[in-house]
């Protein structure tokens, strides 16, 4: 595995020597790791999908986000990182949809929020654990909270981006409204359709959480 891991970090510096170095550069063995894991130990499927997650990090300067930069969508209260971990230890992105309308914000604020709360919550996995879990609140979700542009970014975003990062989607209370929506969004989501689970608030509250880790919104 080290020389897999030597094999790739060798092949990026010699084919994209532009490319960063450091945390989340072309010779971040953790990283390139990951992606071996995710890309089946395929050198060449490796470095290819490797290569445009660190463009995309550089391009979107991921690294520059910080709270002030996306404090005005994130105080619309859509998304939001929980301060507990779920029974499985996983640090716990909520959006609650009724409160997303499209259009209200520029997109690239956004994207900026999603990946900013995805960083986040990666930085408080604890030792041991590799994933996150969102839970989407769809309560109150109405046909001008849908947004498939948006879902598509989050979902690809953690497919090229941070491949196996993503444990569980819980999609909570899921009015008949919405059916429609998922019927498009669905295929769109390949592999990871197999992630989502509708559920019940008093699911959420009993499968996911102790009783002094609940969600504010959920008690």
């Amino acid at each position: 595995m080290l020389q897999l891991v030597a094999e790739v970090k060798t092949r990026l510096e010699k084919q994209h020597s532009n490319l960063p170095v450091g945390k989340y550069g072309r010779d971040d063995e953790e990283m390139i790791l990951w992606f071996l894991k995710d890309r089946k130990f395929s050198v060449e499927e490796t470095v290819s999908k490797l290569t445009k997650a660190i463009n995309w990090r550089k391009d979107f300067r991921v690294s520059e986000l910080l709270e002030e930069s996306v404090k005005r969508v994130a105080e619309s209260g859509k998304a939001r990182l929980h301060d507990y971990l779920d029974v499985h230890n996983r640090p716990v992105l909520i959006v609650e949809a009724s409160k997303h309308l499209p259009g209200e914000y520029d997109f690239n604020e956004d994207e900026s929020l999603c990946v900013f709360l995805i960083e986040k919550a990666l930085s408080k996995l604890p030792e041991g654990q590799q994933q996150v879990i969102i839970l989407i609140d769809l309560r109150g979700f109405q046909t001008q909270n849908a947004d498939l542009k948006f879902l598509t970014f989050v979902f690809d975003a953690f497919y090229c981006y941070y491949p196996r990062r993503l444990g569980q989607v819980l999609f909570v209370d899921a009015p008949f409204i919405f059916k429609p929506f998922w019927q498009l969004v669905k295929p769109l989501l390949k592999s990871y359709a197999s992630l989502v689970r509708f559920c019940s608030a008093k699911e959420v509250k009993e499968e996911y959480f102790t009783a002094d880790t609940i969600p504010t919104s959920f008690r």
